[in-house]
């Protein structure tokens, strides 16, 4: 019996290791855009709001993602592309103001991204399509014989391993000035000099950070729409991006990755601005003042406390 339970074991992890290194891209994505929401907070607040979008992301996968991904692939398969497009003309829609945001059109309610509440919530919504992309990724990557039960178990471990390694990742990320801060308390000399070097580099390490999670947000988004509106019979722009990389593949694959990548983002720009647009004008339609006005403070300009 130990040798049977030891075969399923492997087998999982087997299946598991397989699954999630075809979604390395994604979980990069995700440790990239996760800091950003964690700014502007104290430092003692960090870690328990990674500690809630993580709970949050773990509540994303095991009870929305998981079952509705395994009963639309059972009973309604072709609903998948149509809520992967939604869910990324969603992370362009975000990009997009963030974008704006760097241009000088912030939004006015500076304060609100200091409210812990309304921070995990934001967080937890665009993990939640980051994560369906990685669990669906994971999905139509594993061995169609394989029956629900293992199916179900498979996915249970890539959830558990990629919330724990993407918010591992962050959380050391947003507490790397609190451990400059105690190096440079240490008798050590040589300690001492590295642990300043760090307090005094995180201030544009986290300008990077919010740089690369607006850019991973267009990119993924961009791919996202793309790709599934090809799934679903709109070929013209699935077709350009495969025009940029047979064009791109005597240069390499990672040229070609870049090439993919950046169609990918200008496309999740272009939709992500007219997305804007169109929530503006409703916006105003209804009453209501619009969401950006001159003079906003850029993300990257906030400083980590």
């Amino acid at each position: 019996m130990s040798v049977g339970l030891l075969a399923v074991v492997d087998d999982v992890l087997s299946a598991a290791l397989k699954a999630s290194a075809k979604t390395a891209g994604v979980v990069i994505d995700d440790a990239a855009v996760t800091p950003q929401y964690v700014q502007g907070l104290t430092p003692a607040r960090e870690l328990p709001v990674v500690g809630k979008i993580a709970l949050g992301s773990l509540a994303n996968k095991f009870l929305i993602i998981i079952p509705i991904a395994l009963l639309l692939t059972a009973f309604a398969p072709w609903v998948l592309p149509y809520l992967l497009i939604a869910g990324g003309a969603y992370l362009c829609f975000e990009g997009a103001e963030k974008v704006l945001e760097w241009f000088g059109f912030g939004h006015e309610k500076q304060e609100s991204a200091r409210d812990e509440r309304k921070l995990v919530l934001g967080a937890v919504r665009t993990d939640l399509i980051l994560s369906t992309e990685i669990m669906l990724i994971s999905l139509a990557s594993l061995d169609e014989g394989m029956g629900i039960w293992m199916t179900l178990v498979v996915l249970a471990v890539i959830g558990l391993v990629m919330t724990g390694v993407v918010y591992g990742a962050v959380a050391l990320l947003v507490k790397l000035d609190d451990i400059g801060l105690g190096m440079a308390k240490s008798p050590n000399q040589s300690v001492r000099r590295t642990g300043t070097r760090i307090v005094r580099s995180m201030p544009a390490v986290f300008r990077v950070i919010s740089v690369v999670g607006t850019v991973a947000m267009l990119w993924v988004g961009g791919h996202l729409v793309l790709a599934n509106l090809a799934t679903v019979g709109v070929t013209v722009l699935g077709d350009l991006i495969h025009g940029v990389e047979h064009a791109l593949e005597p240069l390499g694959p990672v040229i070609t990755w870049f090439g993919d990548t950046f169609v990918s983002a200008v496309a999740g720009v272009a939709l992500g601005l007219a997305v804007v647009g169109i929530v503006l004008l409703i916006g105003r339609m209804l009453g209501r003042r619009p969401s950006f006005t001159e003079g906003g403070e850029s993300p990257a300009s906030v400083a980590h406390n």
